[in-house]
């Protein structure tokens, strides 16, 4: 008979998140993991088999949670351009909101860890792809309606905010400027006409 975990899960990849976030992938020991984790050893690679089972589980779980929050805005807004812009302020207000100066948890990953690892590699691109299709959505239909003028294609404009997002999220690493940050917004959002 299998025995049941004594721990949530959800709290525990949670947790999880967190450590690795602030210390990174190489800078987090296993020992590190039990003692913040609060979970056997034992426990610990029942569950997730090793270190970066858990990592890939922790990066899965951030980005299942952060797309959600970017879809959501894109359904739930008034207009196309009122998406996009609740989107990049969402992203800046998050990481303007972290006194730690974190970062991103996924540009985190994709910096130190994506070029050697194809399974941190592919969780990025899949995050990237949600990202950039939330923007898309938002541009088509911003086009479809007239909100947004025709000239570019969609898919580029979608790649454009994408790549404006992860430049948000490594400068927020440096720098807490909200008007560095609302010039970037102000800025990209002129390119919708």
């Amino acid at each position: 008979m299998a025995r049941t975990k004594d721990f949530d899960e959800r709290e525990v990849l949670s947790k999880a998140v967190c450590l690795f976030w602030h210390k990174g992938y190489n800078g987090t020991s296993m020992q590190e993991l039990v003692d913040h984790l609060a979970i056997s050893r034992s426990s610990l690679y029942d569950t997730y088999g090793d270190k970066h089972t858990l990592y890939l589980k922790a990066l899965e779980f951030y980005q299942a949670s952060s797309v959600g929050q970017m879809c959501d805005t894109v359904t739930n807004a008034a207009s196309a351009k009122a998406a996009i812009q609740q989107l990049l302020r969402l992203v800046t207000r998050d990481l303007l909101n972290d006194e730690q100066n974190k970062g991103c948890f996924m540009v985190n990953a994709e910096v130190e860890v994506a070029a050697h690892d194809p399974e941190v590699k592919d969780i990025i691109r899949k995050n990237e792809q949600q990202i950039e299709d939330s923007f898309h959505k938002a541009i088509q239909l911003g086009q479809e309606n007239g909100e947004i003028a025709n000239k570019q294609d969609a898919r580029a404009l979608a790649r454009f905010f994408l790549n404006t997002v992860k430049g948000i999220r490594v400068s927020a690493k440096s720098t807490t400027d909200k008007g560095l940050f609302k010039d970037i917004i102000e800025t990209a959002m002129s390119v919708l006409g």
